[in-house]
């Protein structure tokens, strides 16, 4: 199974009391396919790949023996790709989860749930309880006001109810208290929401000193920091002391979007759900959203142009709980980040392999590669051509299990 980080002791050792006993998918024996692996510029036709134990245990042309018991998918020449990685989510359920692995997402880095239900998805994931993408959990934000949930979770904060939750001691207590709980990546908000009405997502909400405190707390324990920031102070700020990734960055400057290339801050700019804030329906329906989101959408678009031109690293993430009423998918932000200037290959890396160096797990997932994990997918057209390919995924291998099989429909 996947390796998951920042467990207590406490923590770890009921995993390993309640934990069933795991029960290896069968061998499986994907023939015929057409590979885009994730790092060579050209696809490869006629490749076999074998997987066995949840890894991929042999790449090869011509043929191959085929395992005794195995599964055997003919392909029949369709494009086999990594399995997608979502930068950027808010899972809050096993439905939400189901329905972003079955659109291609086997690995997902949670921006906070409430009640920590992030943690709880991906405990039940690991222990196979749920077929759901392994998912990197960070619990609730942090943030001036943050939610009631917080403090129903960890009673002894209780005290830092009486105002907002801003200085080093009040900062550092609420980080070291997600790191107890288990999470791993703090989520901090340096600027307001651009999703809720009464905020400013131009506005900074914590000043680089504090941000700094959060950086250093969390770094202590080997944990990297992700930073909400829309507007270009904030953002610069949340770089200046060390955040691993910026999210969103609408306003960001040509200085700011420089000073991330130097120390290697990854971008985020969820570009496709910024058009979901414009339209009706969908994760956000407000007639106040729908006016900013028309204005912010050829901002974003700008900044992640003028990132990709800066040498930034950019990532695919949608921002979005995958929840009945979500309009936006990791498909969806593909083709946005082809827009802005990315070449496709570069839109399927944003999704695979520089997300996973992203999240620090790109030497065991994010490109087919012998002894990688085996999480596959695959679609019908050649996405290299058209990116919009990507919106039809017919098969999905999660762990080295099949969880979609749409092949011969």
């Amino acid at each position: 199974m996947k390796g998951i980080v920042a467990f207590s002791a406490l923590a770890l050792g009921a995993l390993a009391q309640s934990a069933p006993a795991q029960t290896a998918p069968p061998a499986l024996v994907l023939r015929g396919a057409t590979v885009i692996d994730g790092v060579s510029a050209a696809p490869m036709a006629g490749v076999t790949v074998v997987v066995s134990g949840g890894k991929i245990e042999r790449i090869a042309t011509g043929n191959v023996p085929v395992l005794a018991g195995a599964q055997v998918l003919d392909l029949n020449g369709k494009y086999l790709l990594p399995g997608l990685i979502d930068g950027h989510v808010h899972l809050g359920g096993m439905d939400q989860a189901r329905r972003a692995l079955l659109s291609g997402v086997t690995t997902a880095r949670s921006a906070a749930s409430g009640f920590t239900a992030d943690i709880g998805l991906r405990d039940l994931a690991r222990m196979g309880y749920v077929d759901a993408p392994e998912l990197l959990a960070a619990g609730y934000h942090v943030r001036p006001d943050p939610a009631e949930a917080l403090f129903l979770d960890d009673p002894t904060l209780g005290d830092l109810r009486a105002g907002e939750i801003r200085g080093p001691e009040a900062l550092r207590r609420v980080v070291r208290a997600l790191i107890k709980r288990g999470v791993n990546q703090i989520k901090v908000n340096a600027t307001e929401r651009a999703g809720t009405p009464q905020t400013d997502p131009r506005k900074q909400l914590y000043s680089e000193a504090e941000l700094r405190v959060i950086v250093e707390e969390a770094a202590a324990a080997g944990i990297p920091v992700m930073a909400h920031a829309h507007g270009d102070e904030g953002a610069r700020a949340a770089v200046a002391a060390g955040v691993r990734s910026i999210e969103h960055g609408t306003f960001l400057s040509d200085a700011t979007l420089i000073m991330m290339a130097q120390k290697g801050t990854f971008l985020a700019p969820t570009i496709a759900v910024v058009g979901d804030l414009a339209e009706p329906g969908g994760d956000y329906d407000n007639a106040g959203l729908q006016i900013r989101g028309r204005f912010m959408l050829w901002r974003v678009r700008d900044t992640a142009a003028r990132a990709l031109k800066a040498g930034v690293k950019v990532v695919a993430a949608t921002d979005t709980g995958y929840g009945p009423g979500s309009v936006v998918r990791m498909s969806h932000e593909m083709e946005e980040l082809v827009g802005v200037g990315m070449s496709p290959l570069q839109a399927i890396q944003a999704a695979t392999v520089v997300a996973a160096e992203m999240l620090q797990v790109g030497d065991r997932t994010g490109h087919i590669s012998q002894g990688f994990e085996a999480d596959l997918i695959v679609v019908d057209r050649n996405p290299l051509e058209d990116i919009r390919a990507m919106q039809d995924v017919l098969l999905v291998i999660n762990n080295g299990k099949v969880v979609l099989n749409r092949l011969t429909w």
